[in-house]
């Protein structure tokens, strides 16, 4: 078969793999405690389970406009402007099944050979993997435990060439848990004033999940920047919907008719129901996403002072997500090392941090989106390794 030589530049998401093996440990008998993955432990609200219910009684059943349908992307921009005080034609929205999308849209709208795209690292491997498919020079931003894993923006506009096509920005981010401050925000924007020519991806799709009085500036706050601004968000984390595959996006006007040809050449549209659920889930009451990431922040101050108290581990405190990510190099073992021996050893499956870029070498991710009681017990098991050598 005369395949495309592209394929070979696709990467994958490591989280994945660390979860296909520790299914297959438990179907072997083995106790393991999952802190790899990156979904919310929580049960969609029953309200938007209902919705979606109704909608399939109701005969929706149908292909729907392939941007979704009005009423939901009406309620997108009515929630955008409920949380950030901006205005978001519905016309320069488009549903999407899932984030995933949106990122791949973007990079390939961006991406061609001879130009630069600039992404997050240690960041979601998506963003490097679709930039070398294709056929665009990956650019690392390096996101350093010295500065919380928040960009410098001072960093990211000497990084800028002729080149530069699309900067990825996402805060808070995966799988750091870094949320980058208001003062960062505003000095990139200032800089990319000089940049007419690059666009910029802001992906936000953990801006509801932030701790210790943080607020998120969402990168639409800038009308400067509105005509080359895609930011990718949706129901997934929030709403506890990972399943559900259904993420929002807004786009500048003059990206939205191409954005729109590539749905309809990709997956035609979101599925009816869904989209009914997603209208109930910015609707409706938002209880169940405050008392999640309540109970997210709880498990947080929890796991981080765990988290250092383990022999060569140091731990800095996340600003958002659900995400730890603390540095091991005093373990004296590689990340990828380390990930393996706690799951094969200790049966606690976290994700190395060098699946997530060559700057994440040195340090590991743990997802608290799991109970006190088994982080509790995955960190015992950790520190018992650890000692046991």
């Amino acid at each position: 078969m005369l395949l495309a030589e592209s394929l070979s530049r696709l990467g994958t998401e490591t989280a994945f793999e660390v979860l296909a093996r520790a299914a297959e440990l438990q179907r072997q008998g083995k106790d393991v405690i999952n802190l790899g993955i990156g979904q919310p432990d929580f049960q969609t609200p029953g309200h938007i389970v209902e919705a979606a219910i109704k909608a399939l009684r109701d005969g929706h059943h149908g292909y729907t406009p392939s941007n979704g349908i009005l009423p939901l992307r009406e309620a997108v921009a009515k929630d955008l402007h409920r949380r950030h005080g901006v205005e978001v034609d519905p016309g320069h929205v488009v549903i999407m099944p899932g984030g995933k999308p949106t990122m791949f849209f973007a990079i390939l709208m961006f991406g061609t050979p001879g130009t630069e795209i600039m992404y997050p690292d240690p960041g979601f491997p998506i963003y490097r993997s679709m930039i070398q498919y294709t056929g665009a020079k990956p650019v690392p931003i390096a996101l350093r435990e010295g500065n919380g894993f928040a960009f410098s923006a001072e960093e990211v506009l000497a990084q800028i060439t002729p080149k530069t096509s699309l900067i990825i920005i996402n805060s808070p981010g995966n799988p750091t848990g870094g949320a980058v401050p208001e003062e960062e925000v505003r000095k990139l924007i200032a800089g990319l004033a000089k940049h007419p020519h690059v666009a910029v991806m802001s992906d936000e799709i953990y801006s509801q999940m932030l701790y210790g009085g943080r607020k998120h500036e969402s990168f639409l706050k800038y009308p400067e920047i509105r005509d080359r601004l895609i930011v990718l968000d949706g129901w997934s984390k929030t709403y506890a919907m990972t399943g559900w595959r259904l993420g929002f996006s807004v786009w500048p006007k003059a990206l939205v008719e191409h954005v729109v040809r590539l749905c309809v050449n990709s997956h035609s549209c979101v599925n009816a129901p869904t989209q009914f659920a997603g209208i109930a889930a910015l609707e409706g009451p938002q209880d169940a996403v405050h008392q999640m990431v309540q109970a997210f922040d709880e498990r947080r101050r929890v796991i981080v002072p765990l988290l250092n108290q383990l022999p060569g581990f140091t731990c800095v405190d996340p600003g958002g997500a659900f995400y730890a990510f603390p540095n091991i190099t005093g373990t004296g073992l590689s990340a990828r090392e380390l990930q393996n021996k706690m799951l094969e050893t200790a049966g606690v499956a976290t994700v190395a941090g060098t699946s997530f870029g060559i700057h994440g070498e040195g340090y590991i991710r743990f997802s608290y989106a799991n109970s006190t009681e088994n982080i509790k017990r995955a960190v015992e098991r950790i520190g018992q390794l650890l000692v046991d050598g």
